[in-house]
């Protein structure tokens, strides 16, 4: 009966006593004891008893310091944090220790110097050294259990934290036995610079044992690690900062043995399914690598290297060494029949933009050594690759590279549904090219429809590209490789025919390309363009040199004939690509005109390219003949308009330029000097301004084109010094005097002179001093026009015709108004009414 009474009070006790007991007297006590469990200063804000499930002190606001020689910034700090208290210490010699620290949603920071060494490195040696005290000294403080839960673990360079990191990370540290620690990591990687899908970067797993050693360089370590479920989009995204459009899925493993000074490693990579985002291949990339190697951390050297995997049918093998500190590696590549797919897969996948219809047939084989070249002390590069004797040569041959041996492509047949016939090249060979960096070069002739071959030139570093194009091609074939290479929108090579084409291009880049940094700027959304992106501060390709076109025709979409060419140069750089002034003849009609790419621009809104046309003289008849053609009944604009309604095909492009003639001649009106800015894209056309000389003044005109079931123009406009002689005559009339100004609006629709003419509906006004409108045979015309001071007026134009509303004729102290129109026509027909101030007279 006692028993049960006195357990009744022990669990009485441990309900209601622990509240009632203030443990803030011993939180100097407690700090110094986790202080003396995890081996670095700690403080805390407050403490509390618990005695239920197990007796702990719950602590809050935990901060574990940091080893001044790697940080200033806490190593360690939890809002909560639950301490374990080891019950027999307690019990039989009233001492307090920590069996167990437990902390949820912490931030734990590693760092590394720039000599290389981690923070955790002076945790292991003092639980080491506590752990080898420990077997003889009963005072002691035993190492305890550390947990971490749904926490943060941060890297650091330095004092700059990285913005990788590990999150919801469950991290626990133990010591096995007297001689043995364990160590367990899993989170899932993340950055934070970068939106990041969490599901799809996967989950790190780590494994660890360590035995004691006389110092950390001996330390026996057992160490798995495995990388699962990562998706390589997101993979991208969180290693290089963006996603490349890579797809597909990726596990690692390494597996460590060892000591710090010497370990034996093993590393396993496996992907599938890695393709580009945009296509789907029809045989996606999977590889199955593995990697063994000694690893001394001590002096950052890997010996022993030898790394395999199956590819395809095929096989490839690296060996050698990597001897560290400075030293250059000894490293030996061997191919042997890897298919000649899975380089153009590989090339497609980390480069975008290449033809996914591509096929390529034939294997590579063959080997290659980097071995570095040691040259007598004294002696620089330049003096080895001069002449022997100690003569010295003119120009030095560049020193030998560290790179030996040769790769070569056997059979190589590349298709695709973008090439008309197959390339095929018997033989391709890789050799390394002399000087540093090391370098793999290769050189190639590709018949591509010219007399003579097209030369290719191709220079590779791991990490960046040459090629150099020159020779000639013809043009549909030219327009091909276009295609495959994904160049076709911005040179729109397929709407030219004629003779070969002369090639001399560069390009150059890195193998994977910086994110763009587009500073104010804007990428075309042309049509048929797609420059290149203009980057600040950041690496991408660039291509410059020329294409000259001899005699060729150019055939686009949106003409109905073909445009012929003189000899036309396309140049292209950084900038973007531009047409040299060309010489060209549509039908009747001859000019010269530029088209230029711009690689961005720094408005912003759609970057469109930009053109010119010059034409001497322009006769807008011949025009419309040459473009409608004699069977094709209709008006200029009603087939432009025709080709940029919605629905039709093909549409304009989106385009910016000018037009400019000395003289245009419209009927019977000839302008000289015109000028005219135009915004022509897929939905209209805008007339931004138009401006020429007309009778001998000026004209200045804007407006829009819209379209739909009848096209809709808008237009309006001011003219200024019109000689009057000139406007008479063109009303067939005979008028004299000084110049006539005035301004005006209109709207109208259709596609026939006689649909525009009966929709026109818009204003007018006029003022025209000291003039006079002669008599007229066939015509009765008001007295007071045979000579007046000044005549202005307000018109209205509407069915058909401009009819003057509220006018005044003034002839001194006499003041007039008359009624007057002009029918629309060929010639225009004027009528004149009643003159109103002659009648107010007569009555």
């Amino acid at each position: 009966m006692w028993l049960a009474l006195s357990a009744v009070a022990i669990i009485v006790a441990l309900l209601f006593v622990p509240p009632f007991i203030s443990v803030q007297r011993y939180k100097n006590r407690i700090t110094q004891v986790i202080s003396a469990s995890v081996g670095r200063p700690v403080r805390l804000s407050s403490v509390e008893l618990r005695i239920l499930p197990r007796p702990s002190f719950v602590i809050t606001d935990l901060v574990v310091e940091e080893d001044p020689a790697y940080s200033a910034e806490p190593v360690l700090h939890a809002n909560t944090v639950t301490a374990s208290i080891r019950l027999l210490p307690l019990w039989w010699r009233a001492r307090l220790e920590i069996s167990r620290i437990s902390v949820d949603e912490a931030s734990l920071n590693l760092v590394r110097t720039s000599a290389g060494r981690w923070n955790f490195e002076s945790f292991f040696r003092t639980a080491a050294a506590r752990a080898q005290s420990t077997g003889g000294n009963s005072q002691a403080v035993p190492f305890p259990y550390l947990e971490a839960t749904d926490s943060r673990v941060n890297i650091k360079d330095g004092v700059e934290k990285l913005p990788f990191s590990l999150l919801g990370a469950d991290v626990s540290f133990w010591q096995e036995s007297s001689e043995e620690w364990r160590v367990r990591l899993k989170g899932q990687p993340a950055r934070t610079d970068v939106s990041l899908d969490l599901g799809d970067t996967g989950i790190v797993r780590m494994e660890g044992r360590l035995r004691r050693a006389p110092d950390m360089r001996h330390v026996p370590i057992h160490l798995d690690v495995d990388w699962r479920e990562a998706q390589l989009g997101q993979l991208s995204r969180l290693v290089l900062g963006n996603d490349e459009g890579w797809r597909g899925d990726l596990t690692g493993e390494i597996h460590l043995d060892g000591t710090a000074d010497a370990a034996r490693v093993t590393t396993r990579l496996r992907a599938s399914g890695v393709h580009r985002a945009e296509f789907a291949p029809a045989s996606p990339v999977d590889f199955d690598a593995t990697c063994n190697f000694t690893w001394h951390y001590s002096y950052r050297a890997l010996e022993n290297i030898l790394c395999d995997s199956p590819i395809g049918e095929g096989r490839a093998r690296l060996t050698g060494d990597m001897p560290g500190r400075g030293s250059e590696p000894r490293l030996m590549l061997e191919l042997d029949r890897v298919p000649a797919q899975v380089a153009l897969d590989s090339l497609r996948t980390v480069r975008n933009g290449i033809d996914p219809s591509l096929q390529a047939a034939g294997s590579i084989s063959g080997r290659m050594i980097y071995a570095p070249v040691f040259l007598p002390t004294g002696v620089s590069p330049a003096a080895a690759a001069g002449r022997p004797g100690g003569k010295t040569a003119k120009t030095h041959a560049p020193a030998p590279g560290p790179l030996s041996g040769t790769i070569n492509l056997v059979g190589l047949r590349i298709s695709g549904d973008s090439l008309s016939k197959p390339i095929f090249l018997p033989k391709v060979t890789v050799e390394p090219a002399p000087g540093q960096p090391p370098t793999l070069s290769a050189t190639v002739a590709v018949s591509a429809g010219a007399p003579a071959p097209l030369n290719l030139s191709a220079r590779f570093t791991l990490t960046s590209y040459q090629v150099g194009i020159h020779g000639g091609a013809a043009l549909t074939r030219l327009g091909e490789l276009a295609r495959v290479a994904g160049l076709s929108p911005a040179l729109d090579l397929d709407k030219l025919d004629g003779p070969p084409a002369t090639l001399d291009l560069n390009a150059d880049g890195p193998w994977l390309r910086s994110p763009p940094k587009v500073e104010g700027t804007a990428t075309a959304t042309s049509v048929t363009i797609a420059p290149a992106p203009v980057l600040v501060g950041e690496v991408s390709d660039h291509i410059s040199g020329t294409i000259t076109l001899h005699g060729a025709t150019w055939k686009p979409d949106f003409l109905d004939n073909p445009v012929e060419l003189s000899n036309a140069v396309l140049r292209v750089d950084e900038s973007g690509g531009h047409w040299d002034p060309v010489a060209f003849s549509y039908g009747p009609v001859r000019g010269a005109a530029t088209l230029e790419f711009p690689a961005g621009c720094a408005a912003a809104g759609p970057c469109a390219p930009r053109f010119t046309i010059e034409f001497g003289s322009l006769d807008v008849a011949a025009l419309q003949a040459a473009i409608l053609g004699a069977r094709k009944p209709g008006t200029l604009l009603s087939s432009l308009l025709e080709r940029i309604s919605p629905g039709s095909t093909p549409d304009w492009p989106q385009l910016e330029g000018a037009v400019r003639a000395t003289t245009m001649v419209l009927g019977p009106v000839t302008m000289n000097n015109a000028s005219a800015s135009l915004v022509i894209q897929p939905k209209g056309a805008e007339v931004r301004s138009f401006d020429a000389g007309l009778f001998g003044g000026r004209i200045h005109a804007e407006g829009t084109v819209l379209p739909g079931e009848k096209p809709d123009y808008k237009l309006k406009g001011e003219f200024d010094k019109l000689n009057a002689t000139d406007v008479g005559r063109l009303l067939g009339m005979n008028w004299s005097g000084n110049p006539i100004g005035g301004s005006g609006e209109v709207e109208l629709a259709g596609f026939t002179d006689l649909d525009l003419a009966a929709s026109a509906k818009g204003s007018l006004h006029f003022d025209w001093r000291h003039g006079s409108v002669a008599e007229q045979a066939d015509m009765e015309t008001p007295p007071i026009l045979a000579h007046f001071d000044r005549w202005s007026a307000d018109a209205e134009i509407a069915n058909g015709a401009i009819t003057l509303k509220q006018n005044q004729v003034q002839r001194g102290a006499r003041k007039a108004a008359i009624d007057v129109s002009a029918a629309f026509g060929d010639p225009p027909r004027v009528s004149f009414g009643q003159q109103q101030g002659a009648r107010a007279a007569n009555q």
